[in-house]
């Protein structure tokens, strides 16, 4: 990892799975101390009902060579919310990066439905936790992250601000979660400007996180066996490659000429040369508008 972040101090709200724990082992793997957040610990699980576990991915952190450190924290209650940031602030006396990606609605979302078929609770569940979660977070995070000198804040989303301009996303609820994370970002970069603090969005592109995989009956180790069901699946990335993205843009000192923007792993992956971990730079966006949405056949070749 080129980016160095000793000495620095992360919150990745979020961080129990997919680009959470992604991203926060990225930022341990460049030095970085990890608060990792969530609802499901090992003796305890959230409605999801999935296995992964914010110990998990504090272990995971610890072995990239960072620190990491699991709360629970629900990200609905503010004085959750108030707690975790007085135990940073307590512990560390500073926070340089937050990584707003709570999400927890992957299955909250019914595809292909009118907002009027659409579960009205169901929906207005997803944009609870898409949106009030981060706007919470960074409610009592920002005063400490600009007390530190600036530091950056990563609105976790999925799609480049273009595309989803662009291209409805098969929901209504989760055309508006997604779209308003992007604003959201935009509109802390405002807020962040005069304190010398950086919002940024960012997207990865066709994630192959714990619920995906599972979704394809895969595992990391034979992911490309889904490209017999999907063949579009081949431009796929692993969580880890969102994550340097972030890690990246953390430790770089012109990071706010980016202030405000919507950024995607494979176009960073440009500006700073990494990779995802098999070596490939998947550049899934243009992959999806070029490739897939033209219904033209699966080819990565020139696009990873």
């Amino acid at each position: 990892m080129a980016s160095n972040l000793e000495g620095k101090v992360a919150l990745a709200a979020g961080g129990t799975r997919g680009a959470g724990r992604g991203i926060a082992v990225e930022l341990g793997a460049a030095g970085a101390t990890v608060y990792v957040t969530g609802r499901t610990t090992r003796g305890r699980r959230s409605e999801y009902g999935r296995p992964e576990t914010i110990e998990e991915t504090a272990e995971l952190v610890n072995e990239a060579g960072g620190r990491g450190i699991a709360v629970r924290v629900d990200h609905l209650e503010p004085d959750e919310v108030r707690a975790l940031v007085e135990r940073i602030e307590g512990e560390q006396g500073r926070l340089d990066v937050l990584v707003n990606d709570v999400w927890g609605a992957e299955y909250l979302a019914e595809w292909n439905v009118p907002v009027w078929e659409h579960s009205l609770e169901k929906g207005l569940r997803m944009l609870r936790l898409a949106i009030d979660t981060h706007i919470v977070t960074s409610h009592f995070a920002l005063p400490l992250l600009i007390k530190s000198g600036g530091g950056l804040v990563v609105e976790m989303t999925d799609g480049t601000a273009e595309y989803n301009e662009k291209n409805y996303r098969l929901s209504l609820f989760y055309d508006l979660a997604k779209t308003a994370v992007i604003r959201m970002a935009w509109a802390q970069a405002q807020d962040l400007r005069p304190h010398r603090g950086t919002a940024v969005a960012l997207t990865p592109g066709w994630m192959r996180s714990e619920i995906m995989l599972d979704a394809f009956g895969v595992a990391e180790s034979n992911w490309r066996d889904a490209t017999a069901r999907e063949p579009h699946f081949a431009i796929s990335e692993t969580p880890r490659y969102v994550g340097r993205p972030a890690a990246h843009l953390a430790s770089d000192p012109e990071v706010a000429r980016f202030n405000g923007r919507s950024l995607s792993s494979g176009a960073l992956a440009k500006e700073y040369g990494f990779t995802d971990l098999d070596g490939s730079q998947p550049d899934a966006w243009r992959y999806i508008v070029e490739v897939q949405d033209a219904a033209r056949p699966a080819d990565v070749a020139g696009y990873r």
